[in-house]
């Protein structure tokens, strides 16, 4: 890595942490089902809570015209404490991602002056940038479904705002790594071909984990290795929606079973390119890659397990979705040792 870019370096990681910081606090605000408690959204007035009494009330009063309040929490001794502390996540989620803008528009602007990017980082920031923003709008349009007349977000929206959050970290990961190792090595087809595969059935399986935790569908069928009794498929996966796709991207059962079947299938995906690799002859960061992926896909399926056995606490549902940040940041990794 050459001198000059170890302070590009060191801002792109820094945006990657705050990227997982984000998601970690996005898990959170939506185990605590905090997320429609910001019913309006200001750029400017929004960058700090309520700051008086008089303001958290009319804040709370606000919040009573939209349809969580009125289809739920009405009939749950719900208090002005209740909601500061529902508001407290929604915010805190927010102003990171301000902090976000600001840490990668701020350094940016620096670089180009300061001619520290090179045209190829150039462009590869000004995607970066824009996923930043799109990301923004996602989160928004997001919330903006659970304020009209269901009181809970789509889980479609909710699914793009989470993968699309883990994608822009992937990709500001994969632009530190072009600096970090800008050395280039021959490329080994087989296994960078199976590693892609491995990587878009991982991507797959976060946009179900989406689903999953939009529908609430790890409070149902609450065995493993069977949804129920003696059985792999419980039988509501094929009749809660009138079509066998709908079951699939819309029923609890069947979003549920597609989510711990693909589970089976990453962790395959993932050992075959381990056992593919012992065939060749790879650099440590190659073979470091692949060993590290093959641990952090156990470690996750075991998070997984326990999630779903024991209905999702708080704190297991947030290591699993922790987890699979590692396991797509290993994978992200091991991909571009073995592509550049």
């Amino acid at each position: 890595m050459k001198t000059k870019d170890k302070s590009v370096v060191i801002w792109l990681l820094s945006g990657c942490v705050l990227l997982f910081i984000m998601v970690v606090v996005g898990g959170i605000t939506r185990l605590t089902n905090s997320g429609l408690s910001m019913t309006d959204w200001h750029l400017v007035t929004d960058t700090f809570p309520p700051l008086t009494e008089e303001k958290w009330h009319q804040a709370f009063e606000e919040y009573k015209k939209y349809p969580e309040y009125q289809k739920i929490n009405i009939h749950n001794d719900f208090t002005i404490d209740d909601y500061q502390f529902i508001y407290f996540w929604e915010w805190f989620h927010r102003f990171i991602g301000r902090i976000i803008g600001m840490v990668f528009i701020i350094p940016f602007v620096y670089f180009l002056i300061k001619k520290r990017l090179d045209a190829s980082t150039i462009k590869k920031c000004v995607i970066l940038l824009f996923m930043g923003g799109f990301q923004g709008f996602l989160g928004w349009f997001m919330v903006k479904s659970g304020l009209i007349d269901n009181p809970d977000v789509s889980h479609f929206r909710l699914s793009l705002h989470l993968t699309f959050a883990f994608i822009t970290f992937a990709y500001t990961l994969w632009v530190a790594l072009d600096l970090i190792y800008p050395e280039r090595q021959k490329v080994n087809i087989a296994l960078r071909n199976t590693a892609r595969w491995a990587f878009a059935i991982l991507i797959f399986q976060i946009i179900y984990g989406g689903f999953v935790a939009g529908l609430n569908a790890g409070l149902i069928h609450n065995h493993w290795p069977m949804m129920s009794e003696g059985k792999f498929m419980h039988e509501t996966v094929l009749i809660e929606q009138p079509t066998l796709f709908l079951n699939l991207v819309e029923g609890k059962s069947g979003v549920q079973f597609v989510h711990r079947t693909v589970a089976y299938l990453v962790v395959a995906m993932i050992l075959f390119l381990f056992y593919k690799s012992r065939k060749f002859i790879l650099t440590s960061t190659q073979s470091k890659g692949i060993n590290i992926a093959v641990a952090f896909v156990f470690i996750q399926f075991l998070l997984g397990v326990f999630t779903l056995l024991l209905q999702v606490p708080l704190w297991l549902g947030l290591a699993h979705q922790v987890m699979a940040f590692f396991l797509l940041a290993s994978m992200v990794y091991t991909l571009h040792r073995l592509s550049k």
